[in-house]
């Protein structure tokens, strides 16, 4: 194809309010159907473009492509009987004791249990023994 067939003029002012009476259903060749559809069926050709190239919509192009080309129904649509294997439930293992972060202190006095997780400064670690004495 050459560079000007790939290319889609965006600078065009289109009527987008139509009368009644123009607003009439075209109707178009099956020939150059096939061709518009086959046009997208190309390595690295846009639907949309190819649409927006011959002035279609892409939703009436996609249609024309699922009534040239319809979908082959599978076993499963075909209502048929599909092999199904049933698998053994894989054993769970036991849970790993959880590691502690790093950081973590366990203060027990006289029955209180404090735990602290994370970094601790110095100072504010201080302030919690002597309020526990």
């Amino acid at each position: 194809m050459s560079a000007a067939a790939n290319e889609v003029s965006t600078k065009l002012v289109v009527d987008t309010k139509r009368t009644p009476r123009l607003a009439r259903r075209r109707t178009w060749p099956a020939a150059l159907k096939r061709q518009i559809v086959d046009e997208t069926l190309e390595p690295g050709a846009s639907v949309s473009i190819v649409a927006r190239r011959h002035d279609v919509n892409a939703n009436q192009l996609f249609k024309w492509r699922w009534e040239l080309f319809p979908k082959e129904p599978s076993e499963a649509e075909n209502g048929q009987m599909v092999p199904v294997e049933i698998a053994p439930v894989p054993e769970r293992r036991e849970r790993r004791r959880r590691v502690e972060p790093s950081g973590f202190i366990e203060i027990e006095f006289g029955g209180v249990r404090v735990l602290i997780r994370d970094e601790v400064a110095p100072r504010a670690l201080r302030q919690v023994i002597e309020l526990l004495r």
